[in-house]
């Protein structure tokens, strides 16, 4: 009687879902999060110190490469400009006295030279050395004054450039995508420790792109020229096309003393005709199609699960045959949105275990099982970890 109660315990029928395995388009696809950028921006910071007393943007502007964005207060650089010019016109009547100096020194050698050749008793030989002394002390002179000129002629260019930097203009052309100065505020100019004043930023929106973060696991199956369907928080319900257009080759580093347990890279897509309202900062979610296969066997996800075999870790799924779950190890191919491509183990027309979970995870080889109705079936949808 025991050996009978064991046996009626042993076929007792578990109630489960069931799919038949069939050929299916699977697509293959990576899940990431970032931002939307400009291909190309430009952020404008001041080179000189002044209170802005000119500015024509306003936030949203379009401009034009060349265009005047704003103007500060020049006086301080019109006054060292000013300055550089006095101080090279000093130097250039230095260089015009050291040469008449030198000229009359190489004079009066000359004339003592003549005459020594007349009558040698007519000229010292003291006499002589100190004109030619003069002559050299006055050759270095004028070398003196010539470096001291250019000298002053550096600093008035220094200074004419940064008079030229209080008139800051476009260089490139596109919108205003950040506006963070008003007319009359006083600009800084940034040092090693302390950034200077970010006046604006210029951004190229012809080319939109949506900068991700992936996992490095996700990374290598990850090429230039995938495709990827990308999704703005801003724009609820529309779906945009995005181009892999680069692969960072260093991991994103975590900022603010912040330490990370996964390591993420940077994935560039090229968005294609985005649309004008656009804005760069925006949230952006995006499914990187890595593979694709058209009329693949396919079984649910949550299908496969994995068994301890005497020598490794087994995937495989329960058919249904005579009333019965019989295990049977399959080898995975690419994962679609929910079903796993098999590339070996079961058949087109198989009847495969779909559901649910917690059954699927207690099944036993060879226990009986009735399959009932997909419609209104319970149970979790929690698929196995690979």
């Amino acid at each position: 009687l025991a050996v009978l109660a064991v046996r009626n315990a042993g076929d007792r029928s578990i109630e489960v879902r069931t799919e038949t395995v069939e050929g299916r388009d699977l697509t293959s696809v990576i899940t990431a999060t970032g931002s939307v950028r400009p291909r190309r921006q430009v952020n404008i910071s001041s080179d000189v110190v002044g209170r802005v007393v000119e500015l024509n943007v306003e936030e949203g502007d379009e401009v034009e490469r060349g265009m005047l964005l704003l103007r500060i207060d020049p006086s301080t650089a019109d006054a060292q400009v000013s300055q550089a010019r006095a101080q090279l016109s000093q130097s250039q009547a230095q260089v015009a006295q050291a040469r008449a100096n030198l000229v009359q020194a190489e004079r009066d050698l000359e004339r003592l030279l003549t005459l020594r050749d007349r009558d040698p008793n007519l000229v010292s030989r003291q006499a002589l050395e100190e004109a030619e002394t003069r002559v050299a002390v006055q050759r270095s002179t004028l070398q003196s004054a010539e470096f001291g000129a250019a000298q002053a002629r550096a600093s008035l260019e220094v200074s004419e450039d940064q008079r030229a930097r209080t008139t800051i203009t476009a260089p490139m052309s596109g919108r205003v995508t950040r506006l963070n100065i008003e007319g009359g505020e006083t600009v800084v100019v940034g040092t090693m420790n302390n950034p200077g004043s970010l006046l604006l930023t210029i951004s190229d929106l012809s080319v939109i792109e949506a900068v991700m973060s992936v996992d490095e696991t996700d990374v290598p199956r990850i090429s230039v020229g995938d495709t990827a369907r990308v999704e703005l928080d801003a724009f609820s319900g529309q779906r945009f096309t995005g181009i892999v257009s680069r692969i960072g080759n260093s991991a994103i580093q975590a900022t603010g003393g912040q330490t990370r347990s996964t390591v993420d890279f940077e994935v560039v897509l090229t968005l294609v005709d985005p649309p004008p309202a656009l804005r760069p900062d925006l949230s952006a979610s995006a499914d990187i199609v890595v593979d694709r296969r058209n009329g693949a066997l396919a079984v649910p996800i949550i299908s496969v699960t994995v068994r301890d075999e005497p020598e490794d870790r087994t995937e495989g799924v329960f058919l249904v045959r005579d009333g019965r779950a019989v295990w049977t190890p399959v080898e995975i191919g690419i994962t679609g949105e929910e079903h796993f491509e098999i590339l070996s183990g079961v058949q087109p027309g198989d009847v495969v275990v779909s559901g649910p979970y917690q059954v699927i995870q207690g099944l036993e080889d060879g226990q009986a099982v009735t399959a009932r109705p997909r419609e209104g079936s319970g149970g979790s949808s929690t698929p196995p970890a690979r």
